[in-house]
């Protein structure tokens, strides 16, 4: 189901933080666009916890909406914190929330 626009961000930010805090695994996630080949999702992550390296899509951005992580690559790493915008690397990355975190990934895949 599309969610209705507008949407209010900051209430999706603490619904999936506090879903997170009670997931096992520490994290929470929801698709909130989906049109054709882009997609935005919220993702919330408790401090530690991680998500593993993954295959970058074609076009990509992270959008840290609360708290801090870090962005690591192959060799590197990018600490980002609430309110900061990356574009996410065309390489293999992995994402660690460095304390509770909601970040708003956009990507568009072909």
């Amino acid at each position: 189901m599309q969610q209705p626009f507008p949407l209010d961000l900051g209430a999706l930010v603490d619904e999936h933080l506090a879903k997170a805090r009670a997931d096992a695994h520490g994290r929470s996630a929801h698709l909130v666009v989906h049109d054709g080949v882009l997609r935005q999702s919220v993702i919330a992550l408790i401090g530690g916890m991680s998500l593993d390296e993954h295959n970058a899509p074609p076009a990509a951005s992270l959008q840290v909406l609360r708290g801090r992580v870090e962005l690591t690559t192959s060799g590197r790493s990018e600490e980002l914190a609430a309110g900061q915008l990356q574009m996410i690397p065309k390489e293999r990355h992995g994402l660690t929330a460095l304390e509770d975190a909601v970040v708003l990934l956009t990507a568009v895949n072909d």
